[in-house]
């Protein structure tokens, strides 16, 4: 994919995979939410439920995840877009600073994840997870 075809809302989630990997505050995600935002995560090892946040519980749990990862890269595989939406599949990987099932502090986390990304204002509005995570267990 070359630089100059890539779409603004493609960028953004290429910047905001950038910051996820190097954020020091969940204010940060203001950048790239749009204020009404909601992200809908499908049931994984983590999530059980369906669950649905408000950008205040992005925040929330972003802070969370802090405390539980010292580190995570996400690795693009492919980025789709098409209108206001952007469909990202991506390897994550997060290095735990506490243990997580059978996976000790400094151990790393695997998943591939697909996310629907829909914008608004060129900011995200809408986000769907549908996360895949190798056994940690």
């Amino acid at each position: 994919m070359k630089k100059e075809d890539i779409t603004a809302n493609e960028k953004t989630v290429i910047e905001f995979l950038k910051m996820l990997e190097n954020r020091k505050s969940s204010n940060e995600l203001d950048r790239f939410y749009h204020p009404e935002a909601q992200q809908i995560e499908f049931p994984n090892a983590l999530t059980k439920q369906t669950t649905t946040r408000s950008l205040q519980e992005l925040k929330e749990a972003s802070e969370k995840g802090a405390k539980i990862l010292s580190k995570e890269s996400y690795e693009i595989k492919n980025l789709l877009p098409s209108g206001h939406t952007v469909v990202l599949e991506c390897v994550w990987r997060g290095t735990l600073a506490v243990p997580v099932g059978a996976i000790k502090a400094g151990g790393q986390m695997v998943a591939y994840f697909a996310q629907v990304f829909e914008f608004k204002e060129g900011k995200i509005f809408r986000q769907r997870n549908y996360d895949c995570f190798e056994p940690f267990s």
